[in-house]
């Protein structure tokens, strides 16, 4: 008998923790036949996406090598995925070299994620992408103070120690607790007054953290008021323009830095590959994962609609469902080989962890109906361990 070949898609947070529970599950044999895995991702490593806030504050390495994460039997192939062919089994891709080239499958995982999304050009500021934009921001908010450190005029160095970040979700709200907590670190150490570093986050809904309890957010506003942080709720930025953001409301800040972190959307490259998608952009799956019409083909994370067909409830696009997603998985495809019954997709419970700095975080959980919060420096080691946890580092 043939070997099988199992590609993952995408070496992202829902990538590895399939291509983890597919080898535990499988064992890396299918009915006395060997798996081979192949990953294919542009990347030249594991990006920790959820970090990205890390390196826009400070200097922290977010890319993990994929040699980290291969054993034997693991291959990868730098490149991007253009195509879907199910009747041959192959897809298409175009390599490092910008060459077109084809690959045969078995079993197909689509893992390709999510983006942050991006203002409109016309709206100024920097948008935290990726660790080059990471790495743009630090630089300019050092050069900032830098300059405020000399800077006589008193409106101006206030200006040049002032931040907006704009998207209050739980990107937003880390990248701007850490920047608060570096920036007045290093203003300090610049002898300038640290009191005098600012970061404003903007949100455009009436209070943070929908997602929970009205407390959770009061909670998170308190925190991060201490970290430096003033919250401007009911704000959205229209655009920034010469070191000033102009708001929703009319009004006017100056700043010397302005940070997009509004959200995510589906991998555009969804849009090419020939797989049936819902009008957002994300992949239609049934409730074991399996892409409609497309036998031996899944879908998991951020770039798939998945539904509990218990509840109808769907998945939201973060990582902390990504790895159960991932778990049931290896159970769904080693069920489909022994032509068994396979477990369907169940929500997990509502549960979130968000860092506030260094020994600083929030966790809040919904069990039983009760509404539980935990903060300080436990939930700070929970959030550390839930990053490494999503980037399978433990």
């Amino acid at each position: 008998m043939n070997d099988l070949t199992c590609v993952i898609i995408g070496g992202g947070h829902a990538g590895l923790a399939a291509l983890k529970k597919i080898q535990e599950m499988t064992r890396g044999t299918a009915n006395g036949r060997r798996i081979r895995f192949v990953l294919f991702d542009k990347q030249p490593g594991h990006v920790r996406k959820v970090m990205l806030f890390r390196p826009a504050a400070g200097e922290e390495e977010i890319i993990v090598p994929w040699a980290h994460y291969f054993s034997e039997g693991v291959e990868f192939v730098q490149g991007t995925v253009t195509s879907v062919d199910s009747e041959g089994k192959r897809i298409r891709y175009t390599d490092a070299q910008r060459n077109a080239a084809r690959f045969r499958y078995d079993l197909l995982v689509v893992a390709v994620g999510s983006i942050v999304r991006r203002p409109d050009p016309d709206q100024g500021g920097i948008a935290l992408t990726d660790p080059q934009a990471a790495a743009d921001i630090r630089e300019r908010w050092r050069a900032n103070l830098q300059k405020a450190a000399v800077e006589t005029n008193p409106e101006e160095r206030k200006r040049l120690m002032t931040i907006a970040v704009a998207g209050a979700g739980i990107s937003g709200i880390e990248t701007s607790a850490e920047l608060a907590l570096a920036i007045r670190k290093e203003a300090s150490e610049l002898g300038l007054n640290s009191s005098d570093a600012y970061v404003y986050l903007l949100n455009a809904q009436e209070r943070l953290f929908r997602e929970g309890p009205e407390k959770v957010g009061r909670k998170l506003d308190q925190v991060l008021s201490e970290c430096g942080v003033k919250v401007l709720h009911n704000r959205k930025l229209m655009r920034e323009e010469a070191g000033v953001v102009k708001l929703s409301n009319g009004d006017r800040l100056a700043v010397g830095l302005c940070i997009w972190t509004i959200g995510l959307t589906p991998n555009p490259v969804l849009r090419g590959m020939g797989l049936p998608l819902t009008p957002d952009g994300r992949v239609l799956v049934d409730e074991c994962y399996r892409i409609q019409g497309m036998p031996g083909v899944y879908s998991i994370g951020d770039c798939a609609r998945i539904v509990d067909p218990s509840t109808g409830k769907a998945d939201q696009m973060t990582c902390k469902e990504a790895g159960p997603q991932a778990l049931r998985l290896g159970k769904i495809v080693m069920a489909d080989l022994e032509g068994r019954s396979a477990p369907v997709h169940k929500t997990v419970m509502d549960a979130f962890a968000i860092g506030l700095g260094q020994n600083r975080g929030l966790m809040w959980v919904r069990k039983w109906g009760l509404d539980m919060i935990i903060t300080g420096k436990l939930a700070w080691k929970i959030k550390k361990l839930a990053w490494d946890w999503a980037s399978s580092l433990r």
